[in-house]
């Protein structure tokens, strides 16, 4: 029995009816059962044809009862700019319409028509770009009406490497900042670090330093995956340098402590595991860190840092005060997912959790002000790559989701929905496809809240930042949602308002003279790859991926407006890939489940090997020299990298120090591998005088000139 009712509901809330699988062949299709699981996670049960029927006239009626949209994106140059649709609720004919328009800068315009039934209001100024307020007030014999917009106007590009590169290609270095040694270190990569990574790149004509996500993260237990962070919108305070804090200077138990034999011992030990010890680091780093935040409190700041603290705040509420409170009741409990809380604190606006924030004033403050230190010593290093002559300076990494007990779902419950998760669809490599577990955003909510979350996003990872980076950047134009316990088969792309959120990306990517790239790998629609580079963000390029059915691709065909690097934090370093690391971890974890399919691996990475030797023009290595080659191959492939005509070529710090293992193998849990843990095998202060790794990222001179 078909439902076409179910389908045209699903059509208007923007379930896709069908996709092209990867094999660019296949046509998959939603099923009806899909339709109605997922309608029911966005709030619209459908179980027969008369309760669609009854939620499509209930749309219709919302839409003629909206005076004007609650949100409107649109282009400076576009030439309806500054008209404005008005509609005339339901029954009225004809009514007289005011409208006001206060410009984020302050002023205020004004204009005035008598309406029948609908019409088009013209604003007396063509608009600034930016976030403006419009109210319409609607005034008919017997009534009123007054409705709001949120009115952005958007620049149509964000900022190209034409703009601000003047034309040049340039290098940078891509790192995972936890893995990221120095001598003395407190057990993992942190601001401190980052700073005498940005010295260390910049002194090499290095234009950037990518890192990955800085998400906040509980950093216990298997909450330590900087893709799978508690909010998108604040950061990982384990990345703090506690010898940077200005407070240590002035707190003499926070010294006491550090001075102690006990403490001096647990920091060596910290220090020299081969793998980030989490729960150790953020004990030890929690401890001294609530000690300089009592002294800032006694002290009113050290050097104005009071005053400095208060705009913070000021400007970053509700959403800093909400995850605070978050990360208080998380750590008092012990349970870092609000859906396990007694049912009085799982609303973020209820009494009990009222009453909680009184009673805990002070940790909650502890955690406003721990995130100010990281902003802090974060501007602070971009400061740093700036006076030292980079041109971009630091890049962010900003994940697909968050997760779903964290702070983000916690304190938008209207945005973020239950019910289902995000991830792709089945494909040659797994015939169930992939569920990420995390919770989906409803496209619908995004629009009612007027972008507010995705605006206040992309204004905090960019935030000292000279480019971005979009983790699968397609989720900006459609998402996979798998319902709860269904697999991919069970799944269906979901469309979002790209347009308006490519819009307020290209403004805050002006705002902020920031760059940006999408990560764009895998199948991907035929309309995103045009989408993007209209409005200037950069493809990712990787050398593993970038093939044809004659073999790898040759340099000229690397796109301009491109990101180039090798490899990515989910694949083989370069060593790694020559020595068949990956095939054999895979063995181990059970990915590869049997003889037979280790030896098609290895088959295939030979014929690979093969490939890549031809196209970077190296000879096989003898046999004396296999040990040694990786070097020579991360030369070669860094040396073609620069060659393509793709602006940005960023050479992974694990590649130029010739790491093995990976980060990260994706689909298995740490009992199997300890993703996200691996630190480097040399320190900040050994890199800076190894002369192999220099000859690794000579081409930043060459390109840079």
């Amino acid at each position: 029995m078909t439902r076409p009712r179910l389908r045209e509901l699903a059509e208007r809330l923007g379930i896709i009816s069908e996709y092209v699988d990867q094999t660019g062949r296949s046509v998959r299709r939603t099923s009806d059962g899909t339709r109605e699981s997922l309608l029911a996670v966005m709030g619209f049960d459908t179980p027969t044809e008369d309760a669609a029927r009854g939620w499509l006239s209930e749309l219709d009626h919302e839409e003629r009862e909206a005076v004007v949209a609650p949100v409107r994106v649109v282009q400076r140059d576009d030439p309806s700019a500054n008209r404005v649709r008005v509609r005339l609720p339901d029954g009225i004919a004809s009514a007289d319409v005011e409208l006001t328009l206060r410009e984020e800068s302050g002023h205020v315009w004004q204009a005035r028509k008598h309406v029948r039934r609908a019409a088009t209001l013209e604003l007396p100024t063509p608009l600034p770009y930016g976030y403006h307020a419009l109210t319409a007030q609607v005034q008919w014999r017997g009534g009123a009406r007054s409705a709001e917009q949120s009115l952005i106007v958007v620049p149509a590009s964000c900022v190209t490497p034409a703009m601000l590169l003047d034309r040049r290609t340039v290098v940078g270095i891509v790192a995972n900042l936890y893995s990221v040694r120095r001598e003395h270190d407190w057990g993992i990569g942190d601001f401190g670090t980052l700073t005498q990574l940005v010295e260390w790149a910049a002194g090499r004509g290095v234009a950037f330093v990518g890192v990955n996500p800085l998400h906040a993260l509980v950093n216990r237990g298997m909450d330590i995956s900087p893709y799978s962070p508690v909010s998108r919108l604040f950061r990982n305070t384990i990345y703090v340098d506690v010898d940077s804090v200005a407070e240590l200077e002035h707190s003499e138990t926070a010294k006491a402590i550090l001075n102690s034999p006990a403490t001096r011992a647990t920091l060596r030990e910290l220090s020299a595991t081969t793998l980030v010890d989490y729960d150790g680091v953020i004990e030890l780093k929690g401890r001294i860190l609530t000690e300089l935040h009592r002294t800032f409190r006694a002290r009113g700041g050290v050097g104005g840092r009071t005053r400095e603290y208060e705009d913070f705040v000021r400007l970053r509420d509700p959403e800093l005060t909400r995850f605070a409170t978050w990360m208080t009741i998380a750590e008092d409990s012990g349970v870092p997912d609000w859906r396990q809380w007694p049912a009085a604190m799982r609303e973020p606006d209820s009494e009990a959790v009222r009453a909680f924030q009184s009673a805990h004033a002070e940790r909650i403050d502890f955690h406003r002000w721990v995130q100010f230190e990281a902003q802090q010593q974060l501007a602070a290093v971009a400061l740093r790559g700036r006076v030292l002559g980079m041109r971009i300076g630091v890049y962010q990494d900003l994940a697909i989701g968050s997760s779903g007990g964290g702070s983000d779902t916690w304190s938008y419950p209207d945005l973020f929905l239950s019910g289902a998760a995000i991830g792709a669809p089945p494909d040659p490599y797994s015939a169930t496809g992939q569920n990420w577990g995390l919770p989906p955003m409803s496209p619908r909510g995004l629009r009612m809240q007027r972008y507010r979350y995705w605006i206040e996003l992309l204004r905090r990872t960019l935030e000292h930042s000279g480019a971005l980076r979009i983790d699968h950047v397609m989720g900006l134009f459609r998402a996979f949602w798998i319902p709860d316990g269904g697999t991919g088969k069970d799944g269906a792309y979901v469309r979002f308002p790209s347009d308006d959120l490519l819009g307020i990306l290209a403004l805050e990517s002006v705002r902020h003279n920031a760059l940006v790239v999408g990560e764009d790998l895998g199948t991907i629609p035929k309309e995103v790859p045009p989408a993007l580079k209209r409005r200037g963000i950069l493809s990712s390029k990787v050398l593993y991926f970038e093939r044809d059915r004659q073999g790898f691709k040759p340099a000229a065909r690397y796109p301009a407006l491109a990101l180039a690097t090798a490899n990515t934090h989910d694949m083989p370093t370069l060593a790694g890939f020559w020595k068949e690391r990956d095939i054999e971890l895979r063995a181990q974890v059970g990915l590869l489940r049997t003889p037979a399919e280790v030896l098609r691996a290895k088959r295939e990475r030979a014929a690979e090997k093969q490939a890549l030797l031809r196209l970077l023009r190296l000879p096989s290595p003898p046999h004396y020299e296999e040990r040694q080659f990786p070097r020579k191959l991360t030369v070669a492939a860094h040396e073609f990298l620069c060659s393509t005509p793709s602006a940005l070529v960023g050479e992974s710090l694990d590649d130029l120090l010739g790491e093995v293992d990976p980060v990260n193998v994706p689909g298995v849990g740490p009992d199997k591998y300890p993703s996200w843990r691996r630190k480097t095998r040399m320190t900040m202060e050994e890199i800076s005088w190894s002369f192999s790794v220099d000859d690794a990222v000579r081409c930043a001179d060459r390109r840079s000139q």
